[in-house]
């Protein structure tokens, strides 16, 4: 059976190992019969290690979407996409403005991991800082995991990073097209005895690097450089033991696309007007990580020690004179975050019903926020009293800790019915501190082949990002056209909630799949993100009590030249009374949302996404792939009256893709791919600037051509 699209795997930790094998060509050569080579003896040495990675953190009981090599390269850009709009084919998740992804409900809440260490939370807005093609495989876990998972618990994205052995050699590629797209890339991996080594980077540059905050084809002043590099280094030492490394980072500039037509609201050094096509702002956007991880197995007892870090750093620059003019402040703003900690994870099956599982994480961090701004002095009425600007400065500097441990068991209670249960106890000191202890429990039911039954319970403990924790800087924006209408700003607190899912997969067929999910979560201080400002920041805030609920039915066909996934969900988040950060807000809104229970900004009740690929010639160095997707929502919400009351207009966008392969002689091959992305240029808006903490319109990317070709030596 050929490696094929995403599918839901609700199973028990045997059944959920059927991820897509690797493609033929990423294997070593298989020696002559009865000779075993030092190489093979390497290579089934790391498969090993890799399967016993994986049972070191199963996601017994959870939902989870996989992608294999194939599934990535069927969708549009394959392996040069960025890494949400892969995301966006997997079941309830909701697409965003600036590549944001909400999942089942949740506005950000999202935890990366590499080769099964966390990446700390980062703060870059508009950039993805992790590339699609540094994946060999990923999968997205969502629903009541079990207790490995904590903190970040809206989705997992678990990437396992190419090797010299799943991607070897050398393999580069170009990609040219609509918005002066241009966006080359190398990757290379090898090995040598019991060395293994894959480095890639890639750069590009287009004209829409941020969405268009009008319905035209072409944005105005929205030019992007970015850049995505990562390397990954291991050794075994010997048959039960390997250390790792993996570092990266990435770096984007950005301009800040502008609406013609605005006039100002103020008036600064006797000028009343300007044109606000022409303003100049700017955002650039940094981040390096580096983890180490140690692996070893002994017997029964398999364990991962892991040591990581991250730097992330957002400055925005406005335009002087323009920012001064439509928003009555001109801010120099820059924020930063250095966060290291060390997790462990440790697997130890005991008995032959029962697997233990225990481990931790502690993680420091330190963020800082700057801002020089340049405000017009106002009265008492709040008009300004001079067109004559002054400057304020405020910031912060804070640090955090966090800590986590958790210890569960698996219980085979009979052939068909495994039990995992447990608990977590996690704890932060940052602005405020707070500690929970959480209990797990997920059942799986494996009667036959043909269906796996699931349902399980998880509290969740949510620390508010560090880095998001905003500088209310009040009293010094006082008198000013920046000061806030409402003065209070009660401190961020962590969600706390009680999360039930469950659902059901069936096969009735080699290569097929369906599958059903549902959740409902009740959250107190539910935490929300927007942006409040000039500077596209993002800025926590709480909800007191919020309702989350929904349901995904999913469908896969993987066989032969076939693969095809199809995705339906519905989602229903509503929240009440804002109850910290509340300068952000007006004293109406607030008193509305403290009365009533209202639609979370990023709700999207539902959400679908559907494709179907075909191979020609399959197998042979001419083959030739075909495929086709959409992705549809029927909008994010919006106010009309009462805050979020409405939902933007529904929108479906459609995408095809070609790609033939091209023997070369004396390389690997080559292949020539072709995309279409909006197929049928439908304009359609993510946001249209209001609703709870929104900052500005944004419509979708019209039809774009993209042709990319990719050489292998």
């Amino acid at each position: 059976m050929s490696a094929g699209w995403g599918k839901v795997a609700l199973t028990t930790v045997a059944a959920a190992a059927i991820a897509p094998a690797v493609l033929a060509q990423d294997v070593s050569p298989s020696p002559p019969s009865g000779q075993v080579t030092p190489a093979t003896e390497i290579t089934v040495t790391a498969t090993r290690l890799d399967d016993a990675r994986s049972s070191i953190q199963p996601s017994l009981g959870a939902a989870k979407y996989e992608f294999s090599r194939r599934a990535i390269e069927d969708v549009p850009m394959g392996q040069q996409a960025p890494l949400n709009q892969i995301l966006l084919r997997a079941p309830g998740v909701v697409q965003d403005s600036f590549g944001q992804v909400h999942v089942r409900g949740d506005h950000g809440n999202l935890q990366y991991r590499l080769d099964g260490v966390q990446l700390p939370e980062g703060l870059s807005l508009f950039n993805q800082v992790l590339a699609t093609q540094y994946a060999n495989k990923m999968s997205l876990i969502t629903g009541a995991l079990p207790a490995q998972y904590g903190f970040r618990t809206a989705g997992i994205v678990d990437i396992e990073v190419k090797s010299g052995r799943t991607a070897p050699g050398v393999e580069a590629s170009m990609t040219l097209g609509s918005y002066n797209w241009q966006q080359p890339s190398l990757s290379y991996g090898g090995s040598s005895g019991s060395w293994d080594w894959f480095a890639t980077g890639q750069f590009m540059h287009n004209a829409i690097g941020i969405e268009n905050p009008m319905p035209t084809q072409g944005p105005i002043h929205d030019d992007t450089d970015q850049w995505h590099g990562l390397f990954k280094v291991s050794k075994i030492l010997d048959e039960n033991t390997r250390l790792s490394f993996i570092g990266g980072g990435s770096g984007a500039r950005f301009q800040i696309p502008q609406v013609s037509g605005v006039p100002a609201a103020f008036t600064v050094f006797g000028i009343q007007a300007t044109n606000s096509a022409l303003l100049d702002q700017r955002q650039w956007e940094d981040t390096w990580f580096g983890m180490a991880a140690l692996q070893k197995k002994y017997g029964d007892l398999d364990f991962q020690l892991s040591a990581f870090g991250r730097s992330s750093n957002l400055n925005y620059q406005p335009d002087y004179l323009g920012d001064l003019m439509f928003n009555g402040i001109s801010p120099w703003a820059s924020r930063s975050s250095l966060a290291f900690g060390l997790q462990g994870d440790g697997s130890w099956k005991f008995h032959e019903k029962h697997t233990l599982r225990g481990g931790f994480l502690v993680q420091r961090e330190r963020a800082t926020d700057l801002t020089y701004a340049n405000v017009l002095p106002v009265g008492g009425n709040g008009a300004p009293t001079s067109d004559q600007p002054s400057g304020i400065a405020f910031g912060s500097d804070q640090i955090g800790w966090m800590f986590g441990v958790y210890l569960q068991d698996e219980w085979k209670i009979s052939p068909t019915v495994t039990l995992n249960y447990g608990a977590r106890f996690d704890a932060i000191s940052a602005p405020s501190q707070e500690n929970q202890v959480s209990p797990r429990i997920n059942v799986v039911w494996e009667p036959n082949d043909f269906l796996t039954v699931h349902a399980g319970y998880a509290r969740y403990f949510t620390p508010p990002p560090l880095g998001q924790i905003g500088n209310a800087a009040i009293a010094t924006t006082l008198g000013t056209t920046a000061q806030p209408a409402v003065t209070t700003n009660d401190p961020l607190k962590a969600e706390r909630s009680n999360y039930f899912s469950g659902g059901f997969e069936v096969r009735p067929l080699d290569g097929l799949k369906f599958g059903f999910d549902a959740y409902y979560k009740m959250a107190e201080n539910l935490i929300d993100e927007g942006q409040f400002g000039a500077p596209i920041f993002l800025t926590s805030f709480n909800y007191a009590n919020a309702n989350v609920k929904g349901f995904e039915l999913t469908g896969s066909y993987d066989t032969g030249p076939w693969s095809l996934y199809g995705n339906l969900a519905w989602s229903d988040a509503q929240g009440s009374a804002i109850n910290s950060a509340q300068f952000n807000f007006g004293q109406a809104e607030l008193n509305y949302i403290a009365q009533n229970y209202i639609y979370l900004d990023h709700n999207q009740s539902w959400t679908a996404s559907a494709g179907a690929a075909y191979t020609f010639n399959q197998g042979s160095e001419w083959a030739t792939r075909l495929s086709a997707d959409f992705v549809y929502g029927n909008g994010l919400r919006r106010t009309l009256v009462n805050p979020n009351d409405s939902a933007l207009p529904s929108y479906a966008v459609f995408n095809l893709s070609a790609a033939q392969k091209l023997p070369i002689k004396g390389t690997r091959g080559a292949e020539l791919r072709f995309d279409v992305l909006n197929v049928f240029d439908n304009s359609y808006q993510i946001r249209d600037g209001t609703g709870v903490g929104v900052g500005a319109p944004q419509y979708g990317m019209r039809r774009t051509f993209l042709v990319t070709l990719a050489q292998k030596f």
